[in-house]
């Protein structure tokens, strides 16, 4: 983008909704919601995933660090469930008590830690999933290299764009 481009956008003023409080707690809420589907997805499958390996032939063959990664892992899974999933349960106590605005920003925060929860775990899988297959070097440099790249999309980019606007 040009020097032009940039101070015409800067020129530019803000998109105004005319929208009363209310209504934007309901869009906002609403806009969450689809956030948070897509998260939760996402950490039900892979909490699932990880709750079902116990039970494979295989897993009684893996070492004690191994299992102890896991378990670590499991827990981070668990975690990240039941915080992405807890909106919903603020949302059933609060319901019809004018308190959407106070939902929606506890909500928000909810869904950022989930998402920090949810980022560890995967890291925790690779990881894992490294050690058993390769050994404890890949297994550290893919959990570090994932860990890396999900900071990245789901930490750095968001709040790069954040700043941009």
């Amino acid at each position: 983008m040009g020097a032009g481009q940039q101070e015409e956008r800067r020129r530019r003023p803000e998109p105004v909704r005319n929208e009363t409080p209310a209504e934007r707690a309901d869009r906002n809420w609403s806009e969450l919601l689809q956030e948070l589907r897509v998260a939760q997805t996402g950490v039900q499958l892979l909490t699932a995933f990880l709750l079902s390996l116990p039970f494979q032939q295989r897993f009684a063959q893996i070492t004690t660090n191994q299992k102890v990664v896991y378990l670590i892992v499991v827990l981070l899974s668990v975690a990240a469930t039941g915080v992405l999933i807890a909106p919903v349960a603020i949302h059933r106590a609060v319901f019809q008590r004018n308190e959407k605005a106070r939902l929606v920003g506890l909500a928000a925060t909810l869904a950022s830690v989930g998402l920090a929860l949810l980022a560890t775990a995967v890291t925790g899988v690779v990881m894992l999933i490294f050690l058993v297959s390769v050994g404890p070097a890949a297994g550290v440099i893919a959990g570090a290299g994932t860990g890396l790249m999900l900071l990245v999309v789901w930490a750095v980019v968001p709040l790069s764009a954040r700043r941009r606007r």
